[in-house]
């Protein structure tokens, strides 16, 4: 028997993969996060399906329910909100199941930070502006930060960040981004990403304080840099009709016929 952890993606019901259904859709026992999970999701367990809310269960009662369930020759499967990679609690669970000799599976879920780039119509890394994608969170009761890894040092390196877990930190983002990004750097809040009541906030460092309301307290993502609002960018080399590459060779000279590369 097996326990399988999926990605439920980050709201809307038809953001799963179908990897995710048909395993919803076969396991008799389903765990899922209470308030992340839509309970469209829910409509794909089998009839008579056992649905259990972790939401009040602590670490030892989740495992539990897994142990019991696997001694009775039932699968599992273990919901949890965007993709389980990230901020899931699923390395601690998955741990102590291996350690109880129980299997375990992982189907990724969309992230939210790609649900939240996909609502605001923005592409996260831009020629010439920003290359890479930091996703961090700010200090909070569950977990600390380890020492190096701090805001200031990610700004450091100019790249888009995907802040979670963090807008109640709002003010703390700004004052630590600010000296180096600068206040005219573009932010954006994304509230409840793909929900029915996604809310979407822009401005800067300088300006998203005052643009953010008291309803924004939770399931919130800041993105923070300067590809969120840049125009004169650089168009990328690689559909530049001179570029050589794989599929299309521009000369019978070319790497790709002499078979001496393998760069894109």
């Amino acid at each position: 028997m097996t326990v399988h952890f999926i990605g439920a993606g980050p709201g809307a019901p038809d953001l799963i993969t179908l990897r995710a259904r048909d395993l919803i859709a076969r396991c008799p026992v389903c765990l899922y996060a209470g308030s992340l999970v839509p309970p469209e999701i829910l409509a794909h367990c089998p009839g008579g399906a056992k649905i259990i809310n972790t939401a009040p269960l602590d670490l030892d009662a989740i495992v539990a329910e897994c142990v019991a369930a696997t001694q009775a020759g039932q699968d599992i499967a273990r919901l949890h909100s965007g993709d389980v990679s990230v901020w899931s609690a699923m390395g601690e669970q998955m741990r102590r199941l291996r350690a109880a000799g129980i299997d375990v599976t992982v189907t990724p879920g969309v992230p939210s930070f790609a649900a939240a780039a996909a609502a605001l119509g923005t592409e996260l890394t831009l020629p010439g502006v920003a290359q890479s994608v930091v996703l961090t969170r700010t200090p909070g009761r569950a977990s600390a930060m380890p020492e190096r890894e701090t805001l200031a040092n990610f700004a450091a390196t100019g790249a888009t960040l995907g802040i979670h877990l963090s807008i109640q930190n709002l003010d703390d983002v700004v004052a630590d981004l600010s000296p180096t990004y600068g206040p005219d750097c573009p932010v954006a809040v994304v509230w409840r990403a793909t929900w029915p009541d996604q809310r979407l906030i822009r401005g800067t460092l300088a300006t998203i304080g005052g643009l953010v309301d008291e309803e924004i307290s939770r399931t919130a993502l800041i993105l923070v840099g300067p590809a969120l609002a840049a125009e004169g960018f650089a168009e990328s080399c690689l559909y530049a009709p001179d570029y050589d590459r794989r599929y299309r060779p521009q000369s019978a000279d070319s790497q790709w016929y002499k078979g001496v590369t393998d760069d894109v």
